[in-house]
C-alpha cells in the first residue's frame, strides 16, 4: 500500500466515526446528542452494542494505517516519529473502549488513556516545525492541540461534580464531549490530506 494511500485513512477514519455515530444514535430510542455521551450509543444494554463496537473497530484499524503513513512520511522527511506512535496509541484506546462497553469498569480507563493519543498534534507540530513545506499542517496542529486541551479540561469537569463548571456544562455534556472528538478527527483529516498533497507517492 502506498504511503499516500495510507495517509488517506486519517480522513477515512474521521468520516466513519462521524457518520457511524449519527446513524447508530438515530437507532437508539430517545437518544440525545446534546445530553448523552457517545459511549451510551453502544452501552451493554442497547441494541447498538455490536454495531457500535464494529464501528469503533473500523476506526481503530484506520488510525493504525494512518499512523503507519505518518510514520513513513516523518521518516522520509527526517523528522521525529513520535506523533505516529501517539496516533497508534489512540487506536488502541479506541479498541479498548469498543471491547469494554460502558458501564464496564475498564471502559472509563481506556477512555482516559486517550489523553496520551491526544498529544499527537503537539508532537507533530514540534517535529515538523522547521519544515517549510509543512507550514500549514504545523499551524493546524498547534491550533488543534490548544483546542484539544481546552476540550479535555471541560470533559474532566464532571470529576469535580460540585464545581461551577461541572454544573454549567452538565445540561450539554454530550456536546462538550463531542467537541473533543471533533477536534481530534478534524486534525487527523487535515494532516492526512495535507501530508498527502506534497508527499511523493512511495510504496512501503
Amino acid at each position: 500500500m502506498q504511503r499516500s494511500t495510507r495517509l488517506l485513512f486519517g480522513p477515512i477514519g474521521a468520516a466513519i466515526f462521524c457518520v457511524g455515530v449519527l446513524l447508530l444514535a438515530a437507532m437508539v430510542p430517545g437518544y440525545s446528542h446534546v445530553h448523552r455521551t457517545v459511549s451510551e450509543i453502544g452501552a451493554l444494554d442497547t441494541p447498538m452494542r455490536v454495531p457500535f463496537a464494529v464501528m469503533l473497530g473500523c476506526v481503530t484499524v484506520c488510525m493504525w494505517i494512518f499512523a503507519w503513513g505518518v510514520w513513513d512520511a516523518a521518516a522520509a522527511a527526517g523528522h521525529n516519529r513520535l506523533a505516529a506512535v501517539l496516533i497508534a496509541c489512540m487506536g488502541m484506546s479506541g479498541l479498548g473502549v469498543a471491547v469494554f462497553a460502558t458501564p464496564h469498569p475498564l471502559h472509563n480507563y481506556f477512555g482516559l488513556s486517550e489523553i496520551v493519543g491526544y498529544q499527537a498534534p503537539l508532537a507533530f507540530a514540534l517535529a515538523w516545525r522547521k519544515d517549510p513545506k509543512a507550514r500549514a499542517v504545523v499551524i493546524t496542529s498547534w491550533v488543534m492541540f490548544v483546542l484539544l486541551w481546552v476540550s479535555m479540561g471541560l470533559n474532566m469537569a464532571p470529576m469535580f461534580p460540585d464545581s461551577w463548571l461541572a454544573v454549567s456544562i452538565k445540561p450539554v455534556y454530550g456536546l462538550v464531549q463531542r467537541s473533543l472528538f471533533l477536534a481530534w478527527f478534524a486534525w487527523c483529516a487535515f494532516i492526512g490530506v495535507g501530508l498527502r498533497r506534497w508527499d511523493a507517492p512511495a510504496t512501503g
